[in-house]
């Protein structure tokens, strides 16, 4: 009991300080869905060194010495507490965002997050050590169900009912409880002078399990480890992309993963080849399918059933042919180190590598691909249909894969990825003729078009058409000069607004966006108006700003169709209004497919004594787009002036909904 004790404790903490701090990090840069990826990382390199230590400790340091050492490194990691960072982390907007965060949580939740991540191979040693006949395999199982019920309990008790400061403050003070239980444990096994390398066989392993392991049964375990970790953050990726980068649909697929370490590792043999296989096909089969057939691409439903339940069958796959291959009790913490090693392989191959080898998102494709050769070598041994579906099955991947990269750059004629996501500019028409346009895709939401032939490319379009709600916020400040502020460039669309005279400041998170804009579209470069961009994430730079004093600040910043949240909470809205005229206008842009973000809005407007007023945009024809924009003005009659007040509504009041704060958010609720 005391094992399991210190393991479930240990691995509660692991998994609760992951989106702790995420949460605590994600609005200084940018909200964006690479955030969360780029945590995963350092979470798996650092839980990779873990198992490191704890393999090698016990391996080359006597009981003691190991007792010694791993108390002297949990008093120094009491001393860096709390694990809030400090402000001055914070971007200044150039720097390159990888290696910032990857420093930022080294420097706070390094040591701490090392040391947990260690004691689950390092107490299953210590219970090897103490009783060599029992199955220490079990203990894993608990470690993965404490982490599960921290995932679970976060966004469903902690993030709606604690601060972020009350957040850290209960995290340090169960890490310092952790910590004196473990160094207990360690004393207290290091009684028994006895080393684990020494300790007999599982007796229910078979023969094979229990030789030194060879690099064969190595890379397997590496492959399969890996392909497990692609999976979860190339999921994960596919489906924050298309809503929110926040904790809720970030843990979802973690939540999955973890749960079949527990199914598999718990020892009762749930994960058995000789009929798995058969839903393993289905579910590979199913994924393939929606990679491929884009007209399922919005079924927000669909995608979340299919992709959630198809990670849950492929990891109990990858992890129940891993515990099926695992060794005799003698290279626990060698297997353990392998399967980390696998787990910081996948992380990297998806954070680091794909966006530097890939120019559109293809490691979903090549994670199934991965998915389906291993079922093949897996299932060989069985009978001839499931090697006969399984090969088939590989086939369909190829060609899946195939698909799948031409059908992106189908039609493309520049594509680009960067830490902030996949951008495509696609053009329509020949170069001469009236139509010809140009359109601006991040993932697969447009975010801009621009007819490019003689006149026609002053003509706003898409979202900002001068019946939108942005362009009616503008034609009512009247003919005099006006000062428009503009977070999230697009293709530059509301800079066609621009007149002699006008300022036109434009906030954009995204190197890659400006660079597009100015070269690929002609809105930037041909407005009369002064254009003014300020690179970095447009909050943390108005935070820095003197008041600006606009007419209109209008708020436009998506990845896809998610929107970072920290853009549209009290405190945001709080600093727009600081850089408004009295009778200034705040216009946000709350057209998205899954969620309804129009009360959100409503809601901290009212919390600071400011009116909201909803235009909503229809579509002329099949082509055309709908935009929905919130305005807000501490001055209600800059709302109900003759440009807006018939066509300005009454925003419906979610008045059951709790308003949006730095630290907190639901996205369950606003969920149509």
């Amino acid at each position: 009991m005391f094992y399991a004790t210190t393991i479930f404790l240990s691995s509660f903490l692991l998994f609760l300080v992951q989106p702790l701090i995420a949460r605590l990090i994600l609005p200084w840069f940018g909200g964006t869905a690479a955030v969360w990826t780029t945590c995963m990382l350092f979470f798996q390199c650092v839980l990779l060194a873990g198992y490191a230590y704890a393999h090698g400790t016990t391996a080359r340091l006597k009981p003691r010495q190991q007792a010694l050492l791993h108390t002297v490194l949990l008093i120094a990691a009491l001393l860096v507490l709390p694990i809030a960072p400090d402000a001055s982390w914070k971007p200044q907007g150039d720097s390159e965002p990888i290696s910032r965060i990857l420093l930022l949580l080294a420097a706070t939740v390094g040591l701490p997050y090392l040391l947990i991540s260690s004691t689950s191979p390092l107490v299953q040693a210590w219970f090897a050590r103490v009783r060599p006949g029992a199955n220490p395999y079990r203990l894993f199982a608990v470690s993965n169900f404490a982490s599960l019920l921290a995932l679970i309990g976060y966004p469903l008790l902690v993030e709606p009912n604690f601060t972020n400061g009350q957040q850290v403050a209960i995290w340090s003070w169960m890490f310092a409880g952790f910590a004196a239980l473990c160094a207990v444990l360690a004393w207290l096994s290091a009684r028994v002078e006895v080393s684990p390398l020494t300790t007999h066989a599982d007796a229910s392993q078979s023969s094979a399990t229990t030789a030194q392991p060879g690099w064969g049964r190595i890379a397997v375990w590496l492959t399969l480890s890996a392909t497990g970790s692609v999976l979860l953050l190339a999921i994960t990726n596919h489906l924050t992309q298309n809503v929110a980068a926040i904790p809720l649909l970030w843990l979802a697929p973690l939540t999955l993963y973890l749960l079949t370490f527990i199914l598999c590792f718990e020892g009762q043999g749930l994960y058995r080849p000789q009929w798995a296989w058969t839903i393993v096909v289905l579910a590979l089969g199913a994924m393939l399918w929606l990679v491929v057939d884009t007209r399922y691409q919005f079924e927000l439903y669909l995608q979340l059933a299919v992709y959630l339940v198809g990670l849950f069958v492929a990891c109990m796959f990858c992890h129940g042919e891993l515990y099926r291959l695992r060794p005799d009790n003698r290279h626990l913490t060698a297997f353990y180190l392998w399967v980390s090693v696998g787990g910081a392989v996948g992380g990297l191959l998806v954070a680091v590598v794909a966006p530097l080898v890939f120019n559109a998102y293809h490691e979903l494709a090549l994670g199934l691909l991965a998915a389906c050769a291993l079922a093949v070598g897996m299932y060989w041994r069985l009978h001839w249909i499931a090697r006969l579906f399984a090969r088939a099955l590989l086939i369909c991947a190829v060609g899946g894969f195939a698909y799948d990269a031409f059908k992106f750059r189908d039609g493309a004629s520049l594509t680009t990825r960067n830490f902030y996501g996949v951008l495509r500019v696609k053009s329509y028409g020949a170069p001469g003729e009236p139509e010809y346009s140009r359109r601006l895709l991040h993932g697969v939401i447009m975010h801009g078009e621009q007819y490019l032939t003689g006149d026609a490319s002053r003509r706003l379009t898409t979202y900002y058409q001068r019946d939108s709600g942005i362009g009616k916020a503008i034609e009512s400040r009247g003919p005099a000069p006006v000062h428009v502020g503009v977070i999230g460039l697009g293709v530059g669309t509301l800079a066609g607004y621009g007149r002699a005279g006008d300022t036109y400041r434009i906030y954009e998170i995204n190197p890659a966006v400006l660079q597009i804009a100015r070269t690929q579209f002609k809105y930037l470069t041909e407005s009369p108006a002064k254009i003014d961009i300020v690179l970095g994430d447009a909050r943390l730079n108005l935070e820095r700003e003197a008041s600006q004093q606009f007419d209109v600040l209008a708020i436009d910043a998506f990845s896809s169709d998610s929107i970072p949240v920290h853009l549209i909470t009290r405190e945001a809205l709080g600093v727009y209004l600081r850089h408004l005229k009295p009778n200034g206008i705040v216009a946000f842009h709350v057209s998205n497919r899954f969620l309804e973000l129009a009360p959100v809005v409503a809601q901290i407007a009212a919390e600071h004594g400011a009116a909201a007023r909803v235009v909503e945009q229809s579509a002329k024809d099949e082509d055309d787009t709908t935009s929905d924009w919130v305005l807000v003005s501490r001055d209600p009659s800059a709302l109900q002036g003759p440009v807006l007040k018939d066509i300005a509504q009454e925003v419906k009041q979610r008045t059951q909904w709790r308003v949006w704060t730095d630290d907190y958010s639901n996205l369950i609720q606003i969920l149509k």
